[in-house]
């Protein structure tokens, strides 16, 4: 089976997206590892499949895959390249694109070249919608991670944009111990379904610092699901502002909430990194 496929990223979290609508693409597991692999394969943090939408009031659906094969819910970064390829590929002349996810409709707003704004939603906050085991909800939450002891027990705020966080604030982002407690964090039980988990630092209250340890692929160079989750805790801490320049390995996004129930909007750069085929 052979596969056209464009190699993208936003800040460092880098694609494989593939045309599945004008190609018939039907992928196992094995072979989303394969095109992920970074000595074997294309590399990439995620696939990200462009299908039919098979409703009305969408225009795609925007399906995401971890390297190590696992489908997941929602992914910023991707969505921005999302809205760049299905132009660039000639699927859509608009600039205001709806796609239907496995955790609800996003509006893609393509603002000028290579930068594109996101509707993220609503995030969630409710322990069960997370999901997070919790009997109530609350602003911060308190783990006891494996080993015990003060260094092992963690204060967070857990939020959903379509796919679960736990937000740690840090004093330094660079000293954080970001793949010793991320790891420790997913695999706690009361994440059923793991999660991703930031360290933010304040900077000040409209600047914060950004790393992510995401499910199924690990420290990335940017997560915007991510940044528009740390955004959102650190505004339910009172410690931030509405809109928020969000530093991450790879580059700055631009998130933006005004509280309640609206939504969290997310700004960045996209870039094209290559187009080609590859054979499975």
């Amino acid at each position: 089976m052979q596969i056209e496929f464009t190699k993208m990223h936003g800040l460092g979290n880098d694609f494989v997206v593939i045309d599945a609508i004008n190609q018939s693409i039907s992928l196992s597991i094995e072979q989303i590892k394969a095109i992920s692999d970074r000595h074997f394969g294309i590399g990439c943090d995620q696939l990200l499949l462009v299908e039919k939408s098979g409703v009305e009031d969408a225009d795609f659906r925007y399906r995401i895959y971890n390297a190590e094969g696992s489908e997941v819910e929602q992914c910023g970064n991707g969505a921005r390249c999302f809205a760049v390829f299905v132009r660039d590929q000639g699927l859509t002349d608009k600039t205001e694109i709806s796609v239907v996810t496995n955790s609800g409709k996003i509006i893609l707003k393509v603002e000028s070249e290579g930068v594109v704004r996101v509707d993220m939603g609503a995030p969630i906050l409710n322990p069960q919608d997370i999901p997070f085991v919790s009997d109530k909800q609350a602003t911060t939450y308190t783990l006891n991670l494996e080993g015990g002891g003060d260094e092992n027990k963690i204060t967070f705020s857990a939020v959903s944009m379509g796919n679960p966080h736990a937000v740690i604030l840090v004093d330094d982002v660079d000293k954080a111990g970001v793949e010793r407690v991320g790891k420790a964090v997913q695999k706690h039980p009361y994440f059923p379904h793991s999660v991703n988990v930031g360290f933010m630092q304040i900077i000040d209250r409209s600047t914060v610092k950004l790393r992510v340890y995401e499910r199924g692929v690990g420290e990335t160079q940017a997560c915007g699901s991510g940044a528009c989750a740390a955004v959102v805790a650190g505004i339910k801490r009172a410690l931030l502002d509405a809109t928020v320049e969000t530093q991450l390995l790879g580059g700055n996004l631009s998130i933006h909430w005004e509280g309640n129930q609206n939504p969290v909007m997310m700004s960045g750069p996209t870039a094209t990194v290559f187009k080609g085929t590859i054979t499975l």
